[in-house]
């Protein structure tokens, strides 16, 4: 299987299409946004464009993708190396000002998103888009492979009572576009307006690849995602923030494991969740008891109980329905001692925190209710996303 080349390393190679960007430049990216061979694009593009490379922007987490939680903003600063302003998405403001794209001619995007509706980089992107349909930029996005494939959507489609920094257009929650074709369905679908907007597309990616496929290096694009592996079980453990139990922050195994200090694991695992899972007949994956000492966020510095999720078989795992699972036995299992975090979360500070990720509170009810695995099945209503990815796909 040939190596994949990301919009960095066709843009990086390619004098002519260099040329059609005339104007000053600004790029909008973070600690993944590396070419094939480790360079980060900061390099790439002052290598290219010199002295009009004016401006860097940074999402959630920050230009180098070292600020933890959320919630937690970055600020802006000029860069002590390159000497160019280091303007923070994820600030006073998740929407660039008029004063931050002052003089900007084209705008690129270079974020390494992970293919899940709870991932705030698509926002951090179509906000932009937004932004700019007043303006006279081009918006030129460097596309990248959705690490757990283009092909698998699964979950339900965000409801719009729901709609948060985790969730602003109507997808689900593993929804199976790159982050190029994000902005040709907001450009497509949800935008009132158009923007400028190009895409330079990616080479020899196919949709049904998994990172691994592609042959790139992974670098965590946010703190808590160090390998390729953990952006699988993603769409399953990050329900988790919606809870006081802990999804492994603060761990070296963070958002593939799950557990609360009132959990004695090999009971739990040997004497209920164990055969809960064999008859659930969801299949990809396997589960072990973990005892674990988280030494930041909830239950710092507590040993928890809980499971690890190993993949067995990418093609198969759901994870949306695998979290969801969890989710449930850990509520029914702890009883008076599971709590649902209360607000705020991601700037809302009305509704809770696991309806904005499942973008429902259906979803929670049938949690509470530990109604049956298949109802899960009446929640997914992806005819016509199908139907929407279809026209905008561009691979």
């Amino acid at each position: 299987m040939k190596k994949v080349r990301t919009g960095l390393d066709i843009l990086a190679k390619d004098s002519e299409l260099q040329k059609k960007f005339k104007g000053n430049v600004a790029l909008l990216c973070h600690n993944a946004s590396i070419d094939s061979e480790y360079t980060h694009a900061i390099f790439k593009f002052k290598e290219i464009f010199n002295s009009r490379f004016i401006k860097i922007f940074g999402p959630q987490h920050g230009f180098s993708t070292d600020v933890q939680d959320n919630m937690v903003e970055s600020d802006h600063y000029i860069h002590p190396y390159f000497k160019i302003p280091v303007y923070s998405l994820y600030s006073e403001t998740r929407i660039p000002t008029d004063e931050m794209l002052e003089g900007i001619d084209h705008l690129f995007v270079d974020l390494q998103d992970v293919g899940c509706r709870v991932y705030t980089y698509i926002y951090t992107l179509t906000l932009l888009l937004e932004k700019c349909i007043s303006k006279d930029i081009e918006v030129i996005v460097l596309d990248r492979p959705n690490p757990i494939n283009g092909v698998d959507i699964e979950g339900n489609i965000l409801e719009p009572e729901f709609k948060s920094f985790v969730g602003r257009h109507p997808i689900p929650m593993r929804h199976g576009m790159t982050i190029g074709e994000v902005a040709l369905m907001h450009q497509s679908i949800w935008a009132k307006e158009k923007v400028n907007l190009k895409i330079i597309k990616m080479l020899n990616w196919k949709r049904e690849m998994f990172f691994e496929d592609t042959r790139l290096p992974w670098l965590l694009p946010s703190p808590n995602l160090a390998r390729a592996e953990s952006a699988c079980t993603f769409p399953a453990t990050v329900l988790f923030e919606g809870t006081l139990l802990s999804e492994g922050r603060g761990t070296s195994q963070p958002l593939e494991i799950v557990g609360h200090p009132k959990i004695e694991p090999f009971s739990f695992y040997e004497n209920h969740f164990s055969k809960v899972v064999k008859n659930s007949k969801l299949e990809g994956f396997t589960t072990r008891p973990i005892t674990f000492l988280p030494t930041f966020q909830k239950h710092s510095n507590k040993v928890c109980g809980g499971i690890q999720i190993h993949i067995t078989n990418k093609k198969i795992f759901k994870p949306w329905r695998v979290g969801q699972l969890v989710l449930r036995e850990f509520y029914h299992y702890l009883g008076v001692n599971f709590e649902w975090k209360n607000p705020p979360y991601e700037y809302n500070y009305t509704q809770l925190p696991i309806d904005l990720i499942n973008g429902s509170d259906k979803l929670r009810h049938w949690v509470e209710n530990k109604e049956d695995i298949d109802m899960l099945d009446s929640f997914e209503n992806l005819h016509e996303y199908k139907l929407q990815l279809n026209e905008i796909k561009i691979y």
